[in-house]
């Protein structure tokens, strides 16, 4: 594992970032303009005083000047995963859609008893581990070597192989971060917290106001103590398909009637009195309202709603959903170990009966090494690993009609992965069923602005849809 700081860190760079934080700080009180603000910041030491005690005040704002691009090199998809969902920070992944992972490597646990000491069989562990990574990792190169692609071959892939991505955040979302991989539930697993206590010394030497409040901070309880107390744990089961639990109703009249009241600076009872007196002279006017608001750029009326969604996904897609980062996702914590026997076989390897028999042969002997370490007495936190790319689990999420629109047209693409373009088709179906108006702008581009922007890459839908397109309108 690697963690660089790109940029940034030289002492001139240093201080140059210090000054504008510290301007942000002083510019609410200072009497000058933005500039003689600026200006006035010219002593390192009296600058990181100064944003130390404004953030010491609780006034975090000011940090969110402060942008940081990391690169992070050989760790495993737990962590890639745990990063993603930072909402407000950036990331580049590199592909499994595109790029062949026989060859990357894996993470390899220091094995741990319930404890958290170094389990005394630790070099025998991590023996059978190897074997059983390798086995996997050499299964997936057998599936590409036949013809499956490797976005469907990753399905077999451990949760441990070595992932490698870029990540921009501001200085306020690397200190919750930090904090959440040194102090959180995740950092009982290893691997975390080693990312924490690298990007941890990293802040000392180029982000050092962050370093009294991260070393404040206390380990965190379990968030579900409570729950665990009350009930017995059920059994985990996964939705058949994505199910649309809890809407805003009227959705469509709620996104014509904002759009009237944000032009006219009007009430909501005067909003519906002009939408009835429009709807007397056209009957047609609600349709082409919502058309005119899914087709502007700027179209904040659609984040007036809101959509809930209960999702099962394949931990291979989950960055697929993750990445679109306004929404409000739910994400269950990978400890306790899911059911392993909840994962999915990609069609392609369903269509081949001997690459199918190996498939589940080696889910098969990856759950049984599982349950081998469960009763050597393990720790939970050491055997997320033991995930593959095909384990199902269940999210939740909650999207305004915006979001939503923006991820069906990213999703709904036939060059989208399988599995996410069926959970957003499945979506912009149920949607409709529920505010048909808003529905007619959920689809990839093609189907919804007859236009396609896949330039050379186009799939060549668009072309039948122009050819036919009254059967779209």
């Amino acid at each position: 594992m690697e963690i660089e700081l790109l940029g940034g860190c030289t002492k001139e760079q240093l201080e140059n970032r210090i000054r504008n934080v510290t301007a942000a700080g002083k510019l609410s009180r200072f009497p000058g303009n933005v500039f003689e603000v600026l200006e006035s910041c010219d002593d390192y030491e009296k600058n990181l005083k100064m944003v130390k005690r404004i953030i010491g005040m609780g006034h975090k704002s000011i940090i969110e000047h402060d942008y940081l691009v990391f690169a992070l090199c050989d760790v495993s998809p737990i962590i890639e995963q745990t990063l993603i969902g930072s909402r407000l920070a950036s990331f580049t992944v590199k592909s499994r859609r595109e790029v062949d992972f026989r060859t990357v490597g894996y993470y390899i646990p220091e094995f741990r008893d319930k404890e958290g000491n170094i389990h005394k069989n630790n070099a025998e562990l991590q023996r059978k581990y190897k074997e059983g990574m390798s086995s996997l990792f050499n299964s997936y190169g057998e599936f590409v070597d036949n013809g499956i692609k490797v976005e469907d071959a990753r399905f077999l892939l451990p949760y441990s192989y070595h992932s490698n991505f870029i990540m921009g955040l501001n200085a306020r979302e690397l200190e919750k971060l930090v904090i959440a991989l040194l102090h959180g539930k995740v950092s009982k697993i290893a691997e975390a917290k080693e990312v924490g206590m690298k990007l941890y010394e990293i802040i000392k030497e180029a982000v050092p106001y962050l370093v009294d409040n991260i070393e404040k901070q206390l380990d965190r309880e379990n968030d579900f103590e409570y729950l665990e107390s009350m009930v017995e744990r059920p059994k985990i089961e996964i939705l058949d398909k994505t199910q649309l639990i809890h809407y805003i109703p009227n959705a469509d009249e709620q996104v014509i009637l904002s759009h009237i009241m944000y032009h006219y600076q009007c009430t909501e009872g005067k909003a519906k009195e002009l939408l009835q007196e429009m709807e007397t002279k056209d009957a047609e006017c609600r349709k082409k309202i919502m058309d005119n608001i899914l087709n502007k750029e700027e179209n904040r009326e659609l984040e007036q709603v809101s959509f809930t969604f209960q999702i099962p996904i394949s931990l291979s897609i989950l960055t697929h959903l993750t990445r679109h980062r306004m929404h409000s996702l739910l994400v269950p914590e990978f400890t306790p170990m899911w059911d392993l026997n909840n994962y999915i076989i990609p069609q392609s390897i369903q269509d081949n009966e001997k690459l199918k028999e190996l498939y589940i042969q080696k889910a098969n002997e990856n759950m049984k090494l599982y349950n081998e370490f469960v009763k050597e007495g393990v720790m939970e936190e050491d055997l997320v690993y033991f995930y593959i790319g095909g384990q199902m689990c269940n999210v939740m999420t909650t999207m305004n009609a915006r979001t939503l629109q923006w991820v069906c047209r990213m999703r709904c693409c036939n060059k989208a992965q399988w599995q996410i373009r069926n959970i957003a088709k499945e979506m912009a179906k149920q949607v409709t069923q529920v505010a048909p108006l808003i529905g007619k702008g959920l689809g990839a581009t093609c189907v919804t602005q007859y236009a396609c922007y896949e330039g050379r890459e186009s799939c060549g839908l668009i072309e039948k849809i122009l050819a036919n397109k009254e059967k779209y309108e």
